[in-house]
């Protein structure tokens, strides 16, 4: 062999042993691909030796099914670190086997992580029916969490049969989830699909979410988030909030809904507060370019929410909603009344604008009710009786 071919052969081998080094597939820490043995250990494993890593690394999970216990996944690590999913990780058939942790699948303080497809399938249906039966039941296992990360990718990944919510960002900042699907049964409890809190520079765009509570939910001290090209429905729409819980409560703002479709959601967009003294805020929202198909309450403002009417003395909001536009909002309401706002009596929203809304029922204009609410009105806006 000339040196030249040696030369080109070494090559070969060093670029196929530093793909190796670089990539730790879940295999070969002793996970199995038959959805009956217990993989947590393997996938805790390859989790290490890539967050020991001094050069950007994959996790590979390649295809089959792959049982996943509870686990933490814990950073600082030294590198980028790519989830690539081929396969799909269950949870234990028995839902006792998630615990009373809250969480499934747990990322904490782990800064440049990307997660690609696969699929999540938390097999939630024997949980919901503890649940609906009314017995002793633990918390609910969130499928996906995100604490304390920063330069986060979420992408082309399909979460089912949630305990609880799909995924969740919980201050976080700059993150990304794009094409995902996150599906429930319309009757399973507080399934949300993605919720927000705490976080900055969120952006989600081009994915579907069709579950039996909030499509996305948007709690407290979100900042700058922006989503697009969104399909909600069924579900209980996008909501922010409900706010106000707390007495001292950071606020929400800056957040950006636009070019998407709701079906059959219980409401369209959403800002819901407690009916109590709190030093929350809305401001700066922007919700353009929606279209509501047979929605039951497209939009609709709730500062007066408070469960069994307890806690709430004044029955006042301290809630400070500003600043909202609804731009080109267009469809069908599941029932007469398609715009609400109950703002509240001691803190009035303030600055609403109400611009090109034209929402049908019946084939018919839809109703309106308005209370404790300022701002101004421009083009078309059905149904009237607000501003």
């Amino acid at each position: 062999m000339d040196n030249n071919k040696l030369v080109a052969v070494l090559v070969i081998l060093l670029m196929k042993s530093s793909t190796a080094a670089n990539n730790y597939n879940v295999v070969s820490f002793g996970a199995k691909p038959d959805g009956r043995t217990d993989s947590t250990e393997a996938f805790l494993g390859a989790w290490q030796a890539a967050c020991r890593s001094a050069a950007a690394v994959t996790v590979t999970v390649p295809r089959g099914s792959f049982l996943l216990k509870p686990v933490e996944f814990r950073g600082p690590c030294r590198s980028r670190i790519t989830f690539q999913i081929y396969g799909t990780i269950v949870a234990p058939s028995d839902y006792r086997g998630l615990g009373n942790s809250g969480y499934w699948i747990l990322f904490v303080k782990v800064n440049r992580i990307s997660i690609n497809g696969g699929t999540l399938d938390a097999r939630g249906a024997s949980f919901w029916a503890c649940r609906k039966s009314g017995k002793s039941c633990p918390v609910g296992a969130r499928s996906m969490t995100f604490n304390w990360a920063n330069d986060v990718v979420v992408t082309g990944l399909t979460s089912i049969n949630s305990q609880a919510t799909h995924l969740v960002i919980n201050s976080c900042n700059n993150v990304i989830v794009r094409k995902v699907k996150l599906v429930a049964p319309d009757q399973s409890p507080n399934t949300d699909g993605l919720h927000v809190q705490g976080s900055a520079g969120v952006t989600v765009t081009d994915s579907t979410f069709q579950t039996g509570d909030d499509c996305i939910s948007i709690g407290p001290g979100t900042r700058n988030l922006y989503m697009s090209k969104l399909n909600c429905g069924p579900g209980h729409g996008i909501s922010i909030g409900s706010l106000g819980r707390d007495s001292k409560e950071a606020g929400v703002e800056n957040i950006t809904l636009i070019n998407s479709v709701f079906s059959g959601s219980d409401n369209g967009v959403r800002i819901k507060t407690w009916a109590r003294q709190s030093t929350g805020f809305v401001r700066n929202v922007l919700f353009q370019n929606l279209i509501m198909k047979n929605v039951q309450n497209p939009i609709i403002v709730d500062q007066n929410y408070c469960p069994a009417n307890q806690g709430c003395p004044k029955q006042g909001s301290g809630v400070k909603i500003s600043q909202v536009v609804y731009r080109n909002i267009q469809g069908t309401s599941r029932t007469q009344q398609a715009l609400t706002f109950d703002c509240s009596r001691s803190n009035p929203c303030q600055a609403i604008r109400l611009h090109d809304i034209k929402l049908m029922f019946n084939g018919r204009s839809a109703t309106a009710t308005c209370k404790n609410i300022k701002g101004v009105k421009a083009g078309v806006v059905m149904p009237q009786g607000c501003l």
